[in-house]
């Protein structure tokens, strides 16, 4: 009978204990929630502080090995990592290209002085490597600010749809950071990477031709190629530089009074999850990223003559396109080279003229 009534007063007491819980999982339940999610966004956070941090470090050490500045480069690293650009206003569009053009080559030539006062002593390829690290450490910077609002904002409104997005995109905000601090690294040290592999096919193509410059930071070489005349253009190099090859192939194609029978563009382009990564699509379109300033200048060019625009893509995700250039993105240029073959065999003829486009950071990557 005392085992018997001993067992009734455990039972009662876990039933009590399960309604207790229960009942305050129902009145608390979303605010306990809401403070594991906190507690998870702070873990993330301060690991961006620390990449962000590690990435200053690394930047403003390369500035004083390579710039060799008379004073601490530290202040105005600082200051660089602040900037920020304004978008020229839409609400006329007509004209914003151009707006939105002089907008970035003012930027572009800031940046450029910014990095020659930091780091007097480097050439013209190292400005273009320190701009690059430079920017890599200033996404790292914005990354970690915004996540911080948006922590922070949670945190005083204890708003639990505020801290839940944040918390649902950090995975992929970690990431992303993650890429642009491997990026720094490739920057600082001059090493390729990913987003160069358009850039390496074009090397390939013209290696040991003679090449002349186009607008903007540009190079071209006429070469022979399966039977047709090929300006290969691509990036003016090893600096970390991307070029403007809207300008190149607008330029190439006046020219050529507009005779030419194809242009091909190859460049990285953004895998799914669950593809390869260096594997090889053929499409159509002008293949080439940013604000889209070079895509509309080659389009319109395109348009104005009629000329067909092919394009052959590396598939790789941002974490590879920032980060030094994984062994199966460089094995996969002989087989963008066969495609490009390919598609000139197919849709030109002989004796015809084509533009074949490296597009990307040309960082590491000579000619």
């Amino acid at each position: 009978m005392a085992f018997v009534a001993g067992t009734d007063i455990v039972s009662q007491l876990l039933y009590a204990a399960s309604m207790l819980f229960f009942v305050v999982i129902m009145l608390y339940g979303q605010k306990i929630q809401m403070y594991v999610m906190i507690r998870e966004v702070e873990n993330s956070l301060r690991k961006l502080k620390l990449i962000k941090e590690e990435g200053r470090k690394t930047t403003i050490e390369t500035i004083k090995e390579i710039g060799k500045p008379e004073t601490d480069p530290s202040p105005r690293v600082d200051r660089y990592l602040e900037y920020f650009t304004i978008s020229p206003q839409s609400m006329d569009p007509a004209g914003i290209v151009n707006k939105l053009d002089h907008i970035l080559d003012v930027r572009d030539s800031r940046f450029k002085d910014e990095v020659k006062l930091m780091a007097p002593a480097s050439d013209e390829v190292q400005v273009n490597n320190l701009e690059n690290t430079l920017e890599a450490a200033m996404a790292l910077n914005f990354i970690y600010r915004v996540v911080r609002h948006f922590y922070i904002q949670g945190k005083k409104t204890l708003s639990p749809y505020v801290i839940m997005q944040l918390q649902m995109i950090l995975p992929l905000v970690m990431k992303e950071a993650e890429a642009y601090s491997s990026a720094l690294k490739a920057f600082a040290y001059g090493q390729p990477i990913g987003d160069g592999v358009g850039a390496l096919v074009a090397a390939k193509l013209i290696y040991g031709s003679k090449t002349r410059k186009v607008p903007k930071d540009c190079v071209v070489a006429t070469i022979p190629f399966e039977g047709r005349t090929a300006l290969v253009v691509k990036a003016r190099g090893p600096g970390g530089n991307v070029g403007k090859p809207g300008d190149a192939v607008k330029e190439l194609i006046e020219e050529n009074k507009g005779k030419i029978a194809s242009v091909i563009m190859v460049d990285a382009g953004l895998k799914l999850e669950g593809e390869k990564v260096g594997e090889v699509a053929e499409g159509i379109g002008a293949a080439i990223g940013g604000p889209g300033v070079d895509q509309y200048k080659i389009e319109d060019s395109l348009v104005k003559y009629k000329i067909p625009v092919n394009a052959v893509i590396v598939r790789e995700d941002i974490a590879d396109a920032v980060s030094p250039m994984r062994k199966e993105i460089a094995d996969s240029v002989d087989s963008v080279i066969e495609r490009v073959k390919s598609v000139v065999l197919e849709r030109t003829k002989e004796d015809d003229k084509i533009i074949i486009v490296g597009v990307g950071n040309t960082i590491g990557i000579g000619q």
